[in-house]
């Protein structure tokens, strides 16, 4: 199985790595050190979970989230407790507060373990509403993040990796 680690601090990230050598069933895959470097990856490699920080430069965990479509199931992992009811509500199999231990770690790939090997979904996501009544679309513009009502929204353009997004401006 594979596994994708998005954390903007090395440290954490090699903290991830370390706990998963007990887990000889799983591969990392990837280390990502923002967002954006986390789509790419899951885009490419389709990991069956993703370790994701909250707070990160350029996008946040969620906001990288909102830029893929069915996400793989999601044990996040940040210092910041205040996200941890947002985490759970876009259906979070674990949410760890740094700095946590082997047992705690342990105890959220059990979890995830477990859902997996009984067969039940462990989808990070579902479908929320349906596609026509979502009003806003999260897109990158230079450096920067844009969000966009669809209203502005004229047309989109496939452009080689890329979308082209047409409004006004």
């Amino acid at each position: 199985m594979k596994v994708i680690i998005i954390d903007d601090e090395p440290l954490a990230r090699g903290m991830v790595k370390e706990y998963l050598k007990n887990f000889s069933q799983l591969e990392i895959v990837a280390e990502c050190g923002d967002g954006f470097e986390g789509v790419k990856a899951i885009t490419q490699h389709q990991p069956d979970l993703i370790f994701l920080d909250i707070q990160m430069p350029k996008i946040n965990g969620f906001e990288m989230l909102e830029l893929i479509d069915n996400p793989p199931p999601v044990i996040f992992t940040t210092a910041f407790d205040e996200y941890a009811i947002k985490a759970f509500e876009t259906h979070a199999v674990d949410y760890l507060l740094k700095p946590f231990g082997k047992e705690r770690f342990d105890k959220a790939m059990n979890k995830w373990l477990s859902n997996k090997t009984a067969n039940v979904p462990a989808k990070m996501t579902e479908e929320i509403s349906p596609p026509e009544s979502q009003n806003r679309v999260v897109v990158k513009k230079g450096q920067n993040i844009v969000v966009l009502p669809v209203q502005r929204i004229h047309y989109f353009e496939a452009f080689d990796d890329y979308v082209k997004v047409f409004t006004d401006s």
